[in-house]
């Protein structure tokens, strides 16, 4: 039977490389049109499950992704980093035109694909780099690039490795909205790898906890408690317990929680 409701069905997929198993019986859900996010710590195989979802990664296991209507899902991908020679002279024009005209780009692109460049940039906010050289870009002017290429072939589901990476809070911020707004007038499937759980917090309704297995899933409100967190990354998350923190001799905590119980032990320390 179809499950309408997932454009993506993770079912017991393990992968294994060099004898090390880094994924093991992974078995998820994510919700057509949700912004889904993979969290967990480095090594964890965030990556891994991306590249199996993409179909670069050997695996055991069933994977399932389908459109809205029942039939594949066309998948638009962001990659972490993107290597290339810098120094190469091509534009951002030319870069999402590649592809998309049979005559050679030295020719120049033609109307119909400039024109089809340019509303792709516009929707990401960098109409204005057009002209720029793909190497002269900054870390958040080439996300936003890559996120234009991802989109240009209309995916119903869009996969993001750490979108954040590389690019500052500004940056991260737009690029969240840019998302929430393309996700909205496109109505992909958003699924995003990603450390920065500020960014899971403000942004994805959806979240799944891995390191190695999956240790939660579910609305991201709900799902990320102190125990799935602490399990999914372990005690050193950065979540302090300000009460198990050394004490300086003579002090006390100052914290809403034990200021009455302060008070009351100074009362008593004060009777004769």
């Amino acid at each position: 039977m179809l499950d309408v409701t997932s454009a993506v069905v993770f079912e017991n997929v393990s992968v294994s490389a060099g004898g090390v198993r880094i994924l093991e019986n992974v078995s998820a859900a994510v919700p057509r049109g949700s912004a889904t996010a993979v969290i967990g710590p480095n090594g964890a195989g965030k990556t891994t499950l991306l590249l199996a979802l993409l179909g670069q990664m050997e695996h055991q296991g069933r994977i399932r992704l389908t459109a809205a209507n029942g039939g594949p899902a066309r998948l638009g991908y962001v990659p972490q980093r993107l290597d290339f020679d810098r120094g190469m002279p091509m534009t951002v024009m030319e870069l999402l035109a590649m592809g998309r005209q049979r005559t050679p780009l030295w020719f120049g692109a033609r109307r119909r694909v400039r024109d089809e460049a340019a509303g792709l940039l516009e929707q990401v906010k960098a109409a204005h780099l057009a002209s720029r050289r793909v190497g002269a870009l900054s870390g958040g002017e080439l996300q936003r690039v890559l996120l234009a290429l991802a989109i240009q072939q209309r995916p119903d589901v869009l996969i993001l490795d750490e979108p954040s990476s590389g690019v500052d809070i500004g940056g991260g911020s737009l690029l969240c909205e840019l998302l929430d707004t393309l996700r909205a007038r496109q109505g992909f499937t958003q699924i995003m790898v990603t450390h920065d759980l500020s960014m899971v917090t403000a942004h994805a309704d959806h979240v799944i906890c891995l390191n190695r297995r999956v240790l939660g899933q579910g609305p991201t409100a709900t799902t990320l408690t102190a125990d799935v967190l602490a399990a999914t990354f372990g005690i050193h998350l950065g979540l302090a317990n300000l009460h198990a923190m050394p004490q300086i001799p003579g002090q006390s905590c100052t914290c809403p929680e034990h200021s009455d119980q302060n008070s009351k032990s100074e009362f008593f320390e004060r009777q004769p």
